[in-house]
């Protein structure tokens, strides 16, 4: 979209006038910062800023506002703050312009320019996930952990970094921290897929503490291959320990065998287990593919 052009009707970009500046940007700006861009049809620079500036602002997930004001028809305001070339933006928090900058910028910049004012919003958060994500399949749980809270300092009750430090809580061992990080998870959002993985995750840890030792049911297979309970149960020891494609092949044996047994009980935890490794997870997706070849064959 080129300056000039009409807006997105989706509340955080607008065009504004003299007399509605105030309305716009000085009482809106009480309730989240908004940027300003002071822009004219004859401006080149203009037409290379507003997409990216317009885009930078939707990924922020409503944290800011952009309100755009054509100064060859409304030149009083830019008057005022002293405008002196466009495009220039000024950023208005609390009533207040209290940061800008001039000229066309690229969009790392813009979206620098946000994050002071609002901190890490829905971008700069995913981006911060995407980075803690990494370092915790690498094996980095310190450095997962620093960044998962750094995301929930500026957003606390954001759902992916609390599922995911719960988690990290369960790789180190610790139950009970992970179930504290699961406690900030607002109510309403108990249902959440990131929040009821990281639940199911925590129940599947509690189930594998309570085992014990595994090499006991391991004997008992040994013994008897067609002991159902001790292959179940070494199954969700094997979970418990994150020793995922063994545990679902464990319980996948089971229901190749009886796949009623016990009340379609492996089946059910086999869907447990999908649901705390997440669906994107090697092991989910292979478990899947497996099971419905034995559920639809």
């Amino acid at each position: 979209m080129l300056a000039g052009t009409a807006a997105p009707a989706d509340g955080l970009i607008k065009d504004t006038t003299t007399a509605a500046f105030r309305q716009d940007v000085i009482a809106e700006s009480m309730k989240q910062p908004v940027l300003v861009d002071f822009w004219a049809p004859w401006c080149g620079p203009c037409k290379q800023l507003t997409p990216v500036i317009e885009k930078a602002v939707k990924a922020a997930g409503g944290k800011v506002k952009l309100v755009k004001m054509n100064i060859d028809e409304h030149p009083q305001i830019a008057g005022q703050l002293g405008v002196q070339s466009i495009p220039a933006v000024f950023a208005f928090d609390r009533g207040q312009p209290v940061d800008g900058f001039m000229g066309a910028q690229p969009e790392a910049k813009i979206k620098e320019f946000i994050a002071r004012l609002v901190g890490p919003g829905s971008a700069a958060a995913d981006e911060l996930l995407a980075e803690a994500d990494t370092l915790a399949k690498a094996g980095d749980l310190g450095g997962a952990a620093e960044l998962y809270a750094a995301v929930l300092a500026e957003e606390p009750e954001n759902l992916a970094a609390i599922a995911a430090l719960a988690k990290l809580h369960l790789q180190l061992g610790d139950i009970e921290g992970a179930r504290r990080f699961l406690a900030m998870a607002p109510a309403a959002k108990a249902n959440d897929p990131a929040i009821a993985g990281a639940r199911a995750a925590i129940e599947v840890a509690e189930q594998s503490a309570s085992l014990g030792d595994l090499a006991a049911f391991e004997a008992r297979l040994v013994a008897d291959p067609n002991d159902h309970q001790a292959r179940f149960d070494l199954a969700v020891g094997l979970g418990g320990k994150n020793r995922r494609e063994e545990a679902a092949d464990q319980l996948l044996a089971i229901i190749r065998k009886d796949r009623g047994w016990n009340e379609d009980a492996a089946r059910k935890q086999l869907v447990q287990f999908f649901e705390a490794w997440g669906p994107t997870d090697p092991a989910t997706i292979a478990g899947r593919r497996r099971l419905s070849s034995i559920l639809f064959s």
